[in-house]
């Protein structure tokens, strides 16, 4: 179970359906004697059928809505169907969808990060996708199981201030920024999920004592904590710190926000290092949803070139399918010396959440 609160009080399952009976009163007296149909007229129009039930899904949605209601709009102006989209915190979301269990009105959850998903797989709350769907991604950014699949890639950087520090300056690794010399100059948004699965991380792939080691070295060099990566960004522009570990495309995003005034940050990227990994965004379908097939098409949608493009090349993200390239000025996917991270392992948030409160990275 996640520890994080969900953001709402708990939904209902569902509203029940009534149906009518329309009863036919019979006339008192004898009907008149049958006669034969009239002919039926080669040039009349088909009677058209009754319009089907409108299918209607319930998206619960980590990410923001400013970055994903166009795609939804899209999709719902493409298919005909409706989404009722839930927006909230990614852990909130998912602590909330096992809370629910069977009685849970999501149909899709559409998540920040991969190990909010991987925490409702693991309750056995998501359902297989189809092969068709899993196999347009590289088998790195999908669930080993097939019940999730990752819909772009964000990676994981040190955004630093170019007035301040020198490109050869910077650690290599991320454990450098332990060192007594960054002491002060450090932003960090320990609430994001972001920022706490790549904690999971670095938990699976060294243990939680070293990790409680890094955690307890960057909170020493008393860092300036942000609720979320765009501040923890804009603190770097203005100075307030020199660097923050954020996700790469927030540089971007607040460079086109900036028209071309000074914006005096760029992005270093960790070769091999876990401060460099590459996170997804990520989509899976609720095993009680029933609109599956619906809910299936929304999910080829997320993969499909026109969502691809949005999230590329609106959202600077790093496109995961459908053959569409990363926008310019961010490095490629096959340029980058990622880590071996396995993102389907990445579901122990109550266990990164009480080692992130034991160093008192957070409170």
């Amino acid at each position: 179970m996640i520890t994080s609160p969900p953001p709402s009080p708990r939904l209902a399952a569902g509203s029940l359906l009534a149906a009518c009976l329309v009863l036919a009163a019979c006339g008192k007296s004898d009907p008149p004697p049958p006669t034969a149909p009239p002919a039926a007229d080669p040039d009349a129009a088909a009677p058209t059928p009754p319009p089907a039930a409108e299918v209607r899904l319930t998206v619960y949605c980590g990410r923001s809505k400013a970055m994903v209601q166009g795609i939804f709009d899209a999709f719902t102006a493409s298919t005909g169907i409706a989404l009722d989209v839930r927006y909230g915190d990614t852990t909130a979301l998912a602590n909330t969808i096992l809370e629910e269990g069977d009685a849970s009105p999501a149909d899709v959850f559409f998540a920040q990060d991969a190990g909010a998903l991987g925490a409702v797989r693991d309750a056995k709350r998501l359902t297989t996708l189809p092969d068709a769907l899993l196999t347009q991604v590289d088998k790195r950014f999908a669930a080993p199981d097939g019940t999730w699949v990752g819909t772009s890639g964000r990676a994981r950087v040190v955004a630093y201030n170019t007035e301040r520090v020198k490109p050869e300056d910077l650690p290599a690794s991320i454990d450098g920024f332990t060192a007594p010399a960054w002491k002060g100059r450090i932003g960090w948004p320990p609430s994001n999920a972001s920022f706490q699965a790549f904690v999971s991380a670095m938990r699976l792939a060294r243990g939680d004592e070293a990790t409680a080691a890094w955690l307890t070295g960057i909170v020493a060099n008393e860092p300036r904590v942000y609720p979320k990566n765009g501040p923890a960004l804009k603190a770097v522009a203005a100075g307030e710190v020199d660097v923050a570990f954020v996700n790469h495309y927030y540089l971007h995003v607040h460079k086109r926000e900036a028209a071309g005034a000074a914006f005096p940050v760029a992005n270093h990227y960790p070769a091999n290092d876990l401060g460099g990994m590459m996170n997804v965004a990520g989509v899976g379908v609720l095993a009680t949803s029933k609109h599956k097939a619906a809910a299936e098409q929304l999910v080829a949608y997320l993969l499909s070139a026109d969502a691809q493009k949005v999230f590329a090349h609106d959202n600077f993200e790093y496109p995961l399918a459908a053959g569409v390239t990363p926008a310019e000025g961010i490095p490629p996917i096959a340029s980058l010396s990622l880590p071996p991270v396995e993102l389907g392992a990445l579901h122990d948030l109550r266990a990164t959440l009480e080692l992130l409160r034991k160093t008192k990275a957070l409170p």
